[in-house]
């Protein structure tokens, strides 16, 4: 009953924000700290790195999409279901624990705002199977102080419910679903003392209930990517406490086993980047690091274990939130410099050569 009405509550203080969301045009870059549109200056703009070290491949092509209703970023991730892309969560409108609830619908190129997340945080853990919307985690400060709280979106009744709390609160965090399952791996705890983790957490959802898998080896990480290949999680890239220690490292775990295995790098370290499944392939895009915000689009083939890059994004960000609908990467949202300062409404989308 207290998790309904705190629930119920937070949907009706998110009522004006919404309002405004559907009445205003939106506008593709906004501050943080204060409201207006943005002009980047040339300093900013010289923060963008698009060349990649990885052989070329196929460059494939970048187009422009439907605006999200407002900038936002540090989402940390999307995740699609029944066709449609779901943004959850972020800095916007001068606030870093928004509980914004984009859906994009790629037939109609349009976005509509559905109920919000009964708890508004950033860098919100994200997954979804073909009936519920799963959220774990996130912070409520900006990228720091994280909370317990977990919820579920159910597609039909268009309705948030609360789930067993996570065993340690954490934002950043990565989320996977294998046979069933929700994988949480590692992410970022505190607040003042604020450090990554590598922590991997599993939970059952008809059980309701949380067990431990073995952590991560190595170091720990977090705004890294997480894709599932053939009932493996590959985890790839991300940061050491900070953008200023971004790693390439490329993990996958086996959950039939329980083990951990090294995969070829990938070729530009980088964290707040996006990861994606399309073709059989693994795609990464976007991503910061101290005094750049990437626009490299490379990609992974399990079966060969190597890298190819593409046609870099048209709007290099960070923090973005990437999905795939049908047969194209769509990229929502992000920061366009390095760091939370600027958030962005920019929706554009790859399709494959």
């Amino acid at each position: 009953m207290k998790a309904h009405r705190r629930a119920l509550l937070t949907g009706l203080l998110a009522t004006p924000f919404l309002a405004r969301a559907q009445s205003a045009p939106p506008q593709p870059l906004e501050r943080l700290r204060e409201p207006g549109p943005v002009t980047l200056t040339e300093q900013q703009l010289a923060q963008r790195f698009t060349a990649s070290p990885a052989p070329a491949g196929p460059p494939g092509q970048w187009e422009a999409r439907a605006h999200l209703p407002l900038p936002r970023s540090e989402m940390a991730w999307a995740t699609a279901a029944r066709g449609r892309m779901h943004v959850i969560g972020g800095y916007g409108e001068q606030r870093v624990n928004r509980p914004y609830h984009h859906v994009y619908d790629p037939d109609a190129d349009a976005w509509e705002i559905a109920p919000p997340l009964p708890l508004g945080a950033n860098h919100v853990a994200v997954a979804a199977t073909e009936d519920t919307v799963y959220a774990f985690g996130g912070f409520v400060q900006q990228n720091r102080d994280p909370h317990r709280e977990a919820f579920a979106f159910d597609l039909s009744s268009k309705s948030w419910r609360s789930l067993a709390p996570l065993p340690r609160a954490r934002g950043a965090a990565g989320l996977a679903i294998v046979d069933g399952m929700l994988h949480l791996i590692g992410g970022a705890q505190g607040n003042a003392d604020r450090h990554s983790i590598s922590w991997h957490e599993v939970y059952d959802p008809k059980a309701d209930r949380w067990e431990a898998r073995p952590d991560m080896p190595g170091f720990p990480l977090d705004h890294k990517g997480v894709v599932v290949v053939e009932g493996r999680i590959h985890v790839i890239g991300g940061r050491i406490n900070t953008f200023a220690t971004n790693v390439g490292h490329h993990r996958v775990y086996l959950p039939a086993s329980g083990k951990w295995e090294d995969r070829t790098p990938m070729p530009t370290p980088r964290s707040g980047h996006g990861a994606v499944l399309l073709a059989g392939r693994i795609w990464c895009m976007g991503g910061e690091e101290t005094n750049k915000v990437f626009g490299q689009l490379e990609s992974y083939d399990p079966a060969t274990d190597s890298w190819t890059s593409h046609a870099p994004m048209l709007t290099p960000r960070h923090g973005l939130g990437a999905a795939v609908l049908g047969n194209r990467i769509h990229v929502a949202g992000g920061g366009v410099v390095f760091g939370g300062g600027i958030q962005s409404s920019i929706h554009e989308a790859f399709t494959p050569a």
